[in-house]
């Protein structure tokens, strides 16, 4: 290896750092100013739209799970199952994303693990520490879950060749 190529290897590096660090904050700016229904009994987490960026850069699904989990240890208030699920469910879910466009499957797919990601996982966790049963909780998430899921598809069409 030579000294520019490592040179380039850094400054690679060092974008990806930049790009995941501004894709947590934004995640986390944007969970706060819409915490008001982000948390709700239908939770419509505009946020993670942004999971369709792992379609864009599929290094970045790793920071949008900490993203998730950030945002659920400062705003969501029940506690570190819940942010370590939130882990969890970004994880999924981007990766998800991740699979449907390395597979070339259609944009559109990409809203089914954003409605049904945290749609799904989400209630087994909340489900035992709210005292509601699953099947209305998932019901519930699901159904707040289809705004965001149909934002992150036209956000991933818009910005797909721009950045």
């Amino acid at each position: 290896m030579n000294i520019k190529s490592s040179a380039i290897g850094e400054e690679t590096m060092a974008k990806k750092a930049a790009i995941s660090g501004v894709t947590v904050g934004l995640y986390v700016v944007l969970m706060y100013l819409t915490q008001g229904f982000a948390f709700g009994q239908y939770q419509i987490r505009i946020a993670t739209s942004f999971y369709v960026l792992s379609g864009i850069y599929p290094f970045l699904v790793l920071p949008l799970a900490v993203g998730n989990m950030v945002s659920n240890i400062l705003m969501g208030g029940l506690g570190i199952l819940d942010a370590l699920g939130g882990f969890i469910v970004g994880f999924v879910t981007s990766g998800a994303i991740y699979l449907i466009k390395k597979f070339k499957l259609n944009d559109w797919l990409m809203a089914i693990p954003i409605i049904f990601g945290p749609g799904l996982i989400v209630p087994i966790w909340l489900s035992v520490i709210l005292n509601i049963p699953y099947k209305v909780l998932a019901a519930s998430l699901c159904i707040g879950q289809i705004i965001p899921g149909i934002v992150g598809v036209i956000l991933f069409k818009q910005l797909r060749n721009r950045i």
